[in-house]
């Protein structure tokens, strides 16, 4: 009863255990009523149709829903992210498994010859077997939460590595859904060259046959050639970044670029409306701010284990089994036990090393709380640079779209004049080419929109709720 009275004594010492952590406090960020940039522009409504998370089916592009279920399961960079989130979980639960104790068992036989003139010892040797079964389990007190706080910080590390996988799929969505839009784009700029090109080859064969008919000068017959020659480099042009890009759409969705193939499509995508939510809620929807927040925490937990290095370690041990030399090994009168030691161990002198790794643990917590406040920043101006580039390439397509139409009735203008004699060649040349570019500015400014329209969800973390 002396054992347990002593073991009793104990309790309160165990139940007072406390942690060297400081008490911590979530980073705050101020943030603004509304986002700058959403002034003058309509407010969007919500995405209701679309599932949450699946923000690109708000596109309406069969396709495109392809490529992202394909880069889903195939892309090694998420395969890659996920893995660094196994290994963190798995950390975590190692760092766990110190909260309990740790218990081994063995078996032990053997046969022994000792010496009679031994202490105690009647002058006649003794041989015997030896038949031994036993456990023991030791434990570490961990009076001073150098263990809990290890727990705490592997597992806000794996919650932060959680975050880091939900970030790169989110990347990998956007980069994929923006390699698409561009290589609709090509496809647009591609189709509207094919019809000029067929233009052009008709004012070229009108202009020669002007010529062959003395109307028309050799001059008026190689400005026709290079409007139309030109137009058809640029249909190569075009073919040779469309094909850097659905190259790069392979390799994001883990395929191989000699095998992979999009068929082309001649419309650009259409441009969904994007609720942009409070400054607030970006906070709480970014992967990332959610990731730099856990790490946070983490350090502030490894401020406690680096402090209770201070303090000794407790361990307990508890051993028992049967032993016998003959007869039947698991009986009552074989078993033996014994509760202990209980051991101290505490470092007098270590050349201040546990003083560097407090303040090492310090100047973490205040990296990472740096790095918290740049994740902010960061978020908002993504968002407001996407806000703003929704907005002014909204007016920017509204106005280069009456250029490219009074471009167009001008260029058409120019060549009923120029058929019946009333202007030169020089006169449709100019405004077949300042139609073109302004048509292809005008497909330029609608793919940037669509880009936009992306990178404002990327900003946002995401489907909006």
């Amino acid at each position: 009863m002396g054992v347990d009275r002593r073991f009793i004594a104990l309790s309160p010492m165990l139940l007072a255990a406390c942690s060297m952590a400081p008490d911590y406090h979530p980073p705050e960020a101020a943030a603004p009523a509304a986002f700058k940039e959403v002034a003058g522009w309509t407010a969007a409504q919500p995405m209701d149709a679309a599932p949450r998370g699946a923000w690109w089916e708000a596109f309406g592009d069969p396709v495109l829903n392809d490529l992202e279920a394909r880069a889903e399961k195939a892309s090694p960079t998420l395969a890659a992210a996920l893995a660094r989130y196994d290994q963190a979980r798995a950390a975590a639960r190692i760092e766990g498994a110190d909260l309990l104790p740790t218990v081994g068992a063995g078996a032990d036989a053997g046969r022994r010859r000792v010496s009679g003139n031994r202490f105690q010892g009647n002058g006649s040797a003794v041989t015997y077997n030896d038949y031994v079964v036993g456990a023991s389990l030791d434990y570490e007190i961990d009076l001073w939460g150098r263990i809990r706080n290890s727990v705490k910080a592997a597992g806000a590390e794996a919650q932060a590595s959680e975050q880091d996988l939900a970030s790169a799929r989110l990347s990998l969505q956007a980069a994929v859904a923006d390699a698409y839009a561009r290589l609709r784009g090509f496809d647009a700029q591609a189709a509207l060259l094919r019809q000029s090109v067929v233009a052009f080859d008709r004012a070229y064969g009108l202009t020669a046959t002007r010529h062959k008919g003395g109307i028309a000068s050799g001059m008026d017959v190689n400005r026709s050639k290079t409007a139309l020659s030109n137009a058809r480099a640029q249909i190569s042009a075009v073919a040779n970044e469309r094909a850097a890009t659905e190259h790069e759409i392979a390799a994001l969705v883990g395929a191989v670029a000699s095998d992979f193939s999009i068929a082309p499509q001649d419309d650009l995508l259409p441009i969904p409306a994007v609720p942009t939510g409070t400054p607030s809620e970006l906070l709480q929807r970014r992967p990332d701010i959610a990731a730099a927040e856990r790490r946070i925490y983490a350090a502030n937990a490894r401020i406690g284990v680096a402090k209770a290095a201070y303090f000794p370690s407790l361990t307990l041990g508890l051993t028992g089994g049967w032993e016998t030399t003959r007869g039947d090994l698991l009986r009552s009168p074989n078993s033996f036990w014994g509760l202990g030691p209980l051991s101290a161990l505490v470092t007098l002198f270590d050349g201040g090393r546990r003083n560097a790794q407090v303040k090492m643990s310090r100047a973490e917590y205040d990296e990472l709380s740096a790095s918290y406040r740049d994740a902010v920043l960061s978020a908002f101006r993504q968002a407001e640079d996407a806000i703003a580039a929704g907005r002014h390439l909204a007016a920017q397509s509204v106005d280069q779209r009456d250029a490219a139409q009074a471009a167009e009735r001008t260029s058409k203008i120019a060549y009923s004049r120029y058929r019946d004699g009333a202007s030169d060649y020089l006169e449709v040349v100019t405004a077949q080419t300042d139609a073109l570019e302004a048509q292809r500015a005008l497909l330029a400014v609608d793919t940037n929109r669509m880009r936009a329209s992306i990178a404002l969800i990327k900003a946002l973390g995401g489907a909006a709720s």
